[in-house]
């Protein structure tokens, strides 16, 4: 990794993270944002175990809060699986411990508080009764692979910043993740933004590669092996479309 950069899905940045020659700063800026990135799957999780909102939120604050404060993801292991599977793994026995009687970091301390306004759990809350008969496995898997979207769209949009192409990228979105049935006509975008249906077309092209590239780089770092990729991403499609 490059100083001050990390791929903030992947392995090496738990690996990096626990590094001990690695300053507690950066390791914590580190899994902060994993925890962005993950806490809506957990949370889910969480609440599909029959867990109560602010229990939930208590639980998923201090699961990541000692995941960023003691290292424990040192222990984390690649040869055990997908990171999906080692972070979900990780929440159990957390909640497990704190069921046994272990103090919980109540909500609005640590580094991650800003995740838990009202908004944001209002929005979580109607995804989960949206859920139907989802076993809490099954939501947490839908969740992630959510994330795993989100995360791609993000990047892609702070490419298309850099790039000086927000607008073009903010008219096109609708068309990149392989929908485009309630997609703005292309007419439509071509007149705002004054430019051809043509090269509108070719725009989403070039789009919808680099979509793929991405999302393809965002599951790769959180599986072991490059040849497990196409399998989860199979999976994860499976997933959204049954959603």
């Amino acid at each position: 990794m490059q100083d001050g950069q990390f791929v903030s899905t992947r392995w090496t940045v738990v690996l990096a993270a626990g590094n001990s020659q690695l300053p507690s700063a950066r390791a914590g800026e580190a899994l902060s944002e994993l925890c962005r990135i993950y806490w809506r799957p957990l949370y889910l999780f969480l609440r599909r175990e029959n867990i109560g909102p602010e229990d939930a939120q208590d639980l998923t604050q201090g699961f990541f809060a000692e995941l960023i404060g003691d290292r424990s993801y040192r222990r984390a292991d690649r040869e055990k699986g997908r990171f999906r599977s080692f972070l979900l793994g990780a929440l159990k026995h957390f909640v497990s411990d704190v069921r046994e009687g272990e103090q919980r970091q109540k909500r609005g301390g640590g580094k991650i508080r800003e995740l838990f306004d009202e908004s944001t759990i209002a929005e979580v809350e109607a995804q989960l009764r949206t859920a139907g008969n989802w076993s809490a496995s099954a939501l947490f898997d839908r969740e992630w692979a959510v994330a795993l979207v989100r995360q791609t769209f993000d990047r892609l949009a702070q490419e298309c910043d850099i790039a000086g192409k927000r607008a073009l990228f903010d008219g096109l979105r609708s068309y990149l993740a392989g929908g485009g049935d309630e997609a703005i006509p292309y007419e439509e975008i071509s007149h705002r933004l004054h430019r051809s249906a043509v090269t509108l077309r070719s725009d989403v092209a070039r789009l919808r590669t680099r979509y793929r590239t991405i999302l393809r780089e965002e599951v790769r770092g959180t599986v072991i092996e490059p040849g497990e990729v196409d399998d989860e991403l199979r999976y994860l499609c499976q997933v959204l479309a049954q959603a």
